[in-house]
């Protein structure tokens, strides 16, 4: 029998600690990072993430880090 769960998750991540793990798990946006996390931790058959606030690009990131605003963010 599969089992549909949905949580929500709010964290906050230094630039650096952010960076090092997109770059380890090789993945380009914040969604992306989790879905291979989750997916490693307890090897799901299918995974969705979506960052509802907050930035989910390094790129983005670095806008809010100088003061301008990121993109909204998108569902993945």
């Amino acid at each position: 029998m599969n089992v549909k769960i949905k949580l929500s998750v709010e964290f906050s991540v230094s630039d650096s600690a952010l960076e090092d793990a997109m770059a380890e798990y090789d993945e380009l946006t914040v969604a992306g990072l989790f879905r291979e996390i989750i997916d490693k931790a307890i090897a799901c058959d299918e995974i969705k993430t979506r960052v509802e606030e907050g930035p989910s690009t390094l790129e983005e990131y670095d806008q809010l880090a100088s003061g301008g605003s990121a993109a909204p963010a998108r569902g993945v």
